[in-house]
């Protein structure tokens, strides 16, 4: 009887293991060291401010982006040209001068409009709870990350949208499947197995340029190590807590998303 055939043996990350040793040498700085010990103390907080408007920013800009490629493939001339040149206005804005033109600029100017659309109803009572007098900067940030990235991610779903053969999609549609489950059971499901890389690429480039927003005074890790670097002239400490914080996010976003596509790989092969 034939032995089973051997699993192939999976190599060891070496690179990995010498980011973990660098993070255990850190954390143990951390604990031993008392500058390290308050600066981590001072900024951690950031971490979820961080977090929480990638996170945000990042699912709102994946559905504008779906919705924009839809746009971009749709039959519609004019929902083409329209989406085209959002794309390619958005695109071509570097992201710290789209921050301060949404907080500086768009914010303003949307809050006013808004005001002026409901003025009769307010001021006659009728929806006194929808005046609006202004936006926070970290809703102005996310507004900003949104935008930005929902451009490059609307590129990505139109690659993973067209990638999908045309001879299944005209098999479906002679079967007698609406465009809507055309779209749900066949375009979507293959798309996603294609997107999932780059879309883990932007997520992880979000959270970098997340720190963008300190610009604009969001109390992000960034931020709040900016302020405790110039009050205390730690800067060397500091920054390196700070890297080391950000090193932690991006590679923990990174391997999770390696481990997320295995497991579609696994799913496919089954």
């Amino acid at each position: 009887m034939p032995s089973p055939p051997l699993k192939p043996r999976r190599e060891i990350p070496y690179w990995l293991l010498a980011i973990g040793l660098l993070g255990v040498m850190f954390l143990w700085l951390i604990a031993s060291n008392g500058d390290y010990a308050t600066i981590f103390s001072a900024v951690r907080q950031g971490v979820f401010v961080t977090l929480w408007v990638t996170f945000v920013a990042f699912a709102l800009a994946a559905a504008l982006g779906l919705l924009i490629a839809l746009a971009r493939t749709s039959r519609h001339r004019i929902l083409r040209e329209i989406a085209t040149f959002y794309v390619e206005i958005v695109r071509g804005i570097p992201m710290l001068v789209l921050l301060f033109y949404m907080a500086f600029v768009g914010a303003p100017q949307l809050v006013a409009f808004w005001n002026w659309l409901l003025a009769t109803p307010i001021e006659h009572g009728l929806l006194p709870a929808l005046s609006v007098r202004d936006f926070s900067m970290t809703a102005r940030a996310i507004a900003a990350l949104t935008i930005g990235y929902s451009a490059f991610i609307a590129e990505i779903f139109r690659a993973g949208i067209e990638a999908v053969p045309k001879g299944q999609v005209e098999a479906a549609a002679s079967l007698g499947l609406t465009r809507m489950q055309v779209f749900r059971l066949i375009i979507l499901p293959q798309a996603t197995r294609t997107v999932l890389p780059p879309l883990g690429n932007d997520l992880v480039s979000m959270i970098k340029d997340s720190a963008l927003v300190s610009a604009l005074g969001v109390q992000d890790l960034t931020q709040l190590g900016k302020v405790y670097s110039s009050s205390t002239f730690l800067f060397f400490e500091t920054y390196n807590v700070v890297a080391f914080l950000y090193l932690v996010m991006t590679i923990g976003l990174s391997l999770l998303v390696r481990a997320l596509e295995r497991h579609m790989a696994r799913s496919d092969a089954r």
